[in-house]
């Protein structure tokens, strides 16, 4: 027997309402906004490779930059730094350290003032000071690390793109005050010239030092008025694979944001709610249709829960009407 027509006509108003729905949710899912890690700390722009959120930028220079009351921070196992600018056309970083020596004022203690630049060994292949930054060491005692190893040879104590200890020791800083460079035999030298290729790592307490200085040369002519001329402060440079290049351009290209796997390191393209290991637009079909099958899932669950209602429906308003 047919059921009665109050229930066909509801059931016809639930049917409607699951052919509806199913596709405005297929296409809300497709509505996938693009998100950017690009940001900024005060007048500073923190882009690629650099980042200050979690997945962003290189796997190498991971868990660097900090944006702390609006000071952009770089950090190491030596200390943190003030980033006073990045460089992104020269790939360079210019850093300072309060507690480092310059021409017009020492800092120097018996233990050791200031942080000196120590990098972790898996970040060294991605970042490192600029061959044209000169590493000053001050006041180091004769047992430094510095000076082991070189009883018949010089001391590795040298020039570096124009800047030495000659001219730094002519800074009104030291005063009045007679220092040697270290001529007398057994005597250290007051002050130690090196680039960061010739230690690898300047660890101030370490090496036995009372203080450091550092400055850098952007230009090849040499600084006039000598040391006091120089410009103090710390520069690296920062170095990324070749094959990376090609990969971030190509997600960039497809509108992604070049990031990497938080867990493996591995580069990743950011294309909105899901990554890729290439780009977007090779992700983005997989995508759709990742995004098209939920509501599909849902539409293909109410017609089966239909379904099954219809039949219940269908036999107890036949039994009624026995």
């Amino acid at each position: 027997m047919a059921p009665p027509r109050r229930y066909l006509a509801a059931l016809l108003a639930l049917l409607c309402a699951c052919t509806t729905t199913a596709p405005l949710a297929s296409v809300a899912a497709a509505n996938v906004p693009i998100t950017t890690c690009r940001s900024f700390c005060g007048n500073i722009t923190v882009d690629y490779p650099f980042a200050l959120h979690p997945g962003c930028g290189h796997a190498g220079l991971r868990d660097l930059l900090f944006c702390i009351n609006g000071a952009l921070m770089l950090h190491l196992p030596s200390g943190s730094y003030r980033v006073l600018d990045v460089d992104y056309a020269y790939r360079g970083l210019t850093l300072h350290d309060p507690a480092m020596s310059d021409c017009r004022a020492l800092d120097l203690t018996p233990a050791g003032r200031g942080n000196g630049f120590v990098l972790e060994p898996w970040r060294e292949p991605y970042l490192s000071p600029d061959p044209d930054n000169v590493f000053l060491l001050l006041g180091c005692r004769a047992t430094s690390p510095l000076f082991q190893g070189f009883p018949d040879r010089h001391l590795p104590c040298r020039n570096v793109s124009g800047m030495g200890c000659s001219d730094y020791l002519g800074c009104a800083a030291w005063g009045d005050a007679a220092y040697g460079t270290g001529t007398a035999v057994g005597q250290p030298p007051e002050c130690c010239a090196v680039p960061w290729a010739a230690i690898r790592a300047v660890n101030v307490s370490r090496l036995e030092c009372e203080g450091y200085s550092s400055a850098y040369s952007l230009a090849p002519v040499r600084a006039e008025g000598g040391a006091a001329g120089w410009a103090y402060g710390i520069r690296v440079s920062w170095t990324l694979p070749e094959s990376n290049r090609g990969f971030c351009g190509a997600c960039r290209a497809t509108g992604g944001a070049c990031g990497h796997d938080m867990e493996s390191h591995a580069d990743l393209c950011l294309c909105g709610d899901w990554n890729s290991t290439s780009n977007c637009d090779s992700s983005a079909d997989a995508a759709r249709s990742d995004a098209a099958d939920t509501p599909r899932a849902v539409a293909a669950l109410r017609w089966a829960i239909l379904a099954s209602g219809l039949t219940s429906l269908w036999y107890y308003a036949s039994r009624s009407n026995l």
